[in-house]
């Protein structure tokens, strides 16, 4: 076994890579960016190393820069979880050049599962069903609306070096052909430098059924299947195993193209065969067919390791260092259901709009796995993925586990960013979902119902005022009279845009009562316990003005400062900040100039989109505090408007 390794990623796949390699007594190298200095996975690991500025290019996909990291701490493998290298066989190229070992298939199985089209045709050799459709090498527009014709509308383009949807068009008539493969092939010459694309039958009902497999680099088991048709635009989004409605039959005959398709190419470690089934009518042995073959540990590894009792990472390490696969296929076993719930920062309501901040709190429920890279303190940097962690859950049965699932995330806490903690919670609760009854449409049929803006009642909105008062900590008991009567006050909250106003009486320090619409509520701290009306308080955090209940996935609230208010009142707009953090893309205001209000002044680009930043009002630019190119917190001031002349 190795003595020190090194681990080419970052955030929650970091953290758990490590959590197995140092309960087996393997040391752990991080390495990290200049925006992960204090990051969770930085301060897990024995040792860590600097790689470079905080966008991935700077630093987490700089392969010499890690593998001189490896050297330099006397490394004797790396692990590259999964995104950034993991699939990259230029790098298992070099790290292997460096005498090191690749935790992880070969350069040349990565290889051939790395274009989707030649994928396919391997498959097809290897006796892997395959989606009916076009593969070849002639990208003629003529051709391929005529390989469209043949297998019959509706078709699927998709870029051969795709990936998360990009390059993919749903094509329904001949007639709209030619538009959708334009723009299919301007998305994924963009996206992957490669225009290039195949055509698949579009199956109408579709499930997505993923197998884990396992190899050793002469054989290969797996370890079942993980249903991941819940979906939208085509990411997933919550998890399973094993794949609700799956029979006897239909389970051996994917276990076994699964293995083919590993064994065809000589895989070494954790891989994922993937593959579109046709849920219309049940599943069943001749209605699925191979997609695309992820080469790595997946996202959604946690399922199958709580139905096998398998730690896919010890398996990695183990058969990295030599040894040979750790079970024979006759000795693995399911035991009981799996879901997995990714969190994210992120505006669901805004079409899943990526959010950063700081997360002021976070918590996560007992009994519920939650694999996360980040603490209470982080921020959700604009550089990397949002995610803020994955809820496991797992029960003797399906209908088990997903209660489990929907109570674990109705006790999750967040506070400091917007999350899609409400979304998974009714997905959890979905009665199609609950029933079995799931693809990959789900989620796009059933948005409006999924994504309702939670309403907080009077008690949410007292507890909030209190709270944001800071009323619920100790006070000596005459805080609350003003000349030996009762403190009144008027408070007013904003939650989602909208004003709240009520009226707050202290009778003591441990008694308010608070009246919201001609509600009054009873606000009472009862032996060490705050109650509203007598019913236990749900938990809170206060940040600043700031104030987040922990009901209904986390209701936010801000505290209005009437005196700032009042100072805002007459305000004019001067500052034009930054909403987030990012890079400057551009500049278009300078000093001097007339603006209308309206008018765009500057571009941020952040969590990889851009974003407009507009004058408030009319004025003239005093003054241009930033630069194209520079790097700006949330709420920094990039330009300053006087009143025209």
């Amino acid at each position: 076994m190795f003595e020190r390794i090194l681990i080419a990623n970052r955030g929650e796949i970091a953290c758990r890579v490590m959590r197995t390699a140092q309960a087996m007594g393997v040391d752990v190298v991080a390495v990290y960016s200049d925006a992960d200095r204090g990051a969770a996975h930085v301060a897990m690991a024995d040792r860590a190393v600097h790689i470079g500025g905080s966008a991935p290019a700077d630093s987490y996909l700089k392969g010499d820069t890690i593998v001189a990291a490896a050297l330099e701490t006397g490394a004797q493998a790396i692990h590259p979880g999964y995104g950034f290298l993991s699939e990259n066989p230029d790098f298992v190229e070099t790290v292997e050049a460096a005498g090191l070992t690749f935790i992880g298939p070969s350069a040349q199985a990565i290889r051939a599962m790395g274009l989707k089209d030649a994928a396919k045709t391997l498959m097809e050799e290897a006796g892997v069903p395959v989606v009916p459709g076009y593969h070849g090498s002639n990208q003629d527009a003529e051709h391929l609306a005529g390989a469209a014709e043949a297998i019959g509308y509706p078709v699927l383009i998709k870029a051969v070096a795709g990936g998360g949807g990009k390059g993919m068009r749903l094509v329904e008539r001949a007639g709209d052909f030619t538009d959708a493969l334009d723009s299919a092939r301007g998305e994924a010459r963009t996206a992957f430098g490669n225009a290039d694309v195949l055509i698949e039958k579009f199956v109408e009902k579709p499930r997505h059924i993923e197998v884990q497999v396992f190899g050793d680099g002469r054989r290969a088991v797996h370890l079942f299947e993980r249903d991941c048709s819940l979906q939208r635009r085509h990411q997933k989004v919550i998890e399973e195993a094993p794949a609700p409605g799956m029979t006897p039959e239909m389970r051996a005959a994917m276990g076994q193209a699964a293995v083919r398709a590993a064994e065809a190419i000589g895989y070494t470690g954790a891989g994922t065969v993937e593959f579109i089934v046709d849920g219309s009518e049940g599943l069943r042995p001749d209605r699925f067919w191979f997609m695309e073959m992820n080469t790595r540990l997946q996202v959604e590894h946690p399922v199958t390791e709580a139905i096998t009792g398998v730690d896919l990472v010890e398996w990695q390490l183990r058969v990295a260092a030599g040894e040979g696969l750790p079970l024979r296929q006759e000795d693995l076993a399911i035991t009981g259901h799996a879901f997995e719930a990714r969190l994210y920062a992120e505006d669901v309501p805004k079409g899943f709009l990526p959010a950063t901040g700081r997360l002021t709190h976070l918590a996560f429920p007992d009994g519920a796995r939650a694999d996360s890279g980040v603490r209470a303190g982080d921020e959700i940097s604009p550089f990397y993925d949002p995610m803020i962690a994955k809820l496991v859950t797992h029960g003797p049965s399906r209908a088990v586990a997903l209660r489990r699932m929907a109570r674990a995330l109705e006790r999750t806490e967040v506070a400091g960013t917007v999350t899609n903690l409400a979304f998974l919670g009714a997905l959890a609760r979905h009665a199609g979902f609950a029933a079995g009854d799931v693809d990959t449409g789900l989620i796009a049929r059933d948005i409006d119902a999924l994504v309702v803006p939670p309403a907080p009642g009077p008690r949410e909105i007292a507890l909030a005022a209190v709270a944001g008062l800071g009323l619920m900590h100790e006070a000596p008991p005459e805080a609350g009279f003003a000349l030996w009567q009762p403190l009144e006050r008027t408070v007013t909250l904003l939650h989602a845009g909208e004003e709240i106003v009520l009226r707050l009486a202290t009778l003591s320090a441990e008694a308010h009562d608070v009246t919201v619409d001609g509600v009054c509520v009873a606000v009472r701290r009862v032996e060490g316990q705050w109650r509203l009306d007598g019913s236990f308080a749900p938990q809170v955090a206060v940040d600043g003005a700031r104030i987040t209940v922990f009901a209904q996935y986390g209701l936010r609230f801000e505290l209005v400062d009437p005196l700032a208010r009042e100072g805002a009142a007459g305000g004019d707009a001067a500052l034009v900040e930054a909403p987030m953090p990012g890079l400057v893309k551009a500049v278009l205001a300078r000093a001097g100039q007339t603006v209308n209000k309206g008018d765009r002044l500057a571009v941020l680009e952040a969590m990889k989109m851009e974003h407009s930043l507009l004058a408030a009002r009319d004025g003239v630019v005093g003054e241009v505090l930033v630069a194209a190119g520079d790097q700006v917190s949330a709420g920094a001031a990039l330009i300053r408007l006087e009143e025209e002349a």
